[in-house]
């Protein structure tokens, strides 16, 4: 499980993230949702370490995660897919992959997992193309694969439907239940879309402001409103 207690980031002298308490289990989605600027963006960023919180604390499987760095936190099992999905443009596909086993000994990190291939069949078909040459929607899908590739505990998404075309996004769906009935992983997916996010959600977030505003269970996100409390 991963525990986030009274979670506090500063930029200059806004207070962006306004002590976030929440957790995420293990075999299920959490959605997180809210407008732009909120604040969704950094705090995975404080998640992972990439932004050191200034106050509170990050805890993954009943060890406490505040301090350690992202290497360390990819170490322990965390799996980030960032906005603008970060590919490297010049790599093959399967290079791209590949970079993904980097937290494991160099005698494991030599073959791309055949899971991922099954998961997304087109960068099987792809494998050797350039990642810059792939469309937005099979980038989303490399992002994801190269994740997948640490074998995480803890996959973490950031917006993956933002400026894809319906069926990837489709695809991106299937994907995203198919790792949560394994039962071995916690979800954290930001999500602005709010039917993706409502098809997922086994918990859903609303964030406003910095703060946690409203959360519950996904099969009652319609009966408790949150569409209105997310829509623009």
């Amino acid at each position: 499980m991963l525990q986030v207690t009274e979670l506090h980031q500063y930029y200059g002298g806004s207070h962006i993230l306004r002590g976030l308490s929440f957790d995420a289990k293990v075999g299920e989605v959490t959605c997180l949702l809210g407008r732009n600027g909120v604040g969704k963006t950094t705090l995975l960023r404080c998640l992972m370490g990439l932004l050191p919180a200034k106050q509170g604390q990050v805890s993954w499987e009943g060890k406490t995660i505040t301090g350690f760095k992202t290497h360390q936190r990819v170490q322990a099992g965390i799996a980030y897919v960032p906005q603008g999905r970060e590919i490297f443009g010049r790599l093959s596909v399967e290079e791209n992959l590949l970079m993904g086993l980097s937290r494991f000994p160099a005698r494991q990190a030599k073959a791309v997992p055949a899971f991922i291939y099954e998961l997304f069949p087109v960068l099987q078909e792809m494998k050797h193309r350039r990642g810059g040459d792939l469309s937005g929607g099979q980038q989303q899908q490399l992002a994801i694969g190269r994740a997948l590739a640490s074998q995480p505990r803890l996959l973490i998404l950031d917006e993956p439907t933002e400026g894809i075309q319906p069926s990837v996004i489709k695809e991106i769906g299937v994907v995203i239940k198919k790792l949560a009935a394994r039962g071995d992983m916690a979800i954290l997916l930001v999500e602005q879309f709010y039917d993706f996010a409502e098809e997922l959600a086994d918990q859903y977030l609303v964030m406003s402001r910095g703060e946690i505003i409203q959360q519950g269970r996904g099969e009652n996100m319609q009966s408790e409103g949150v569409r209105g409390l997310v829509t623009i």
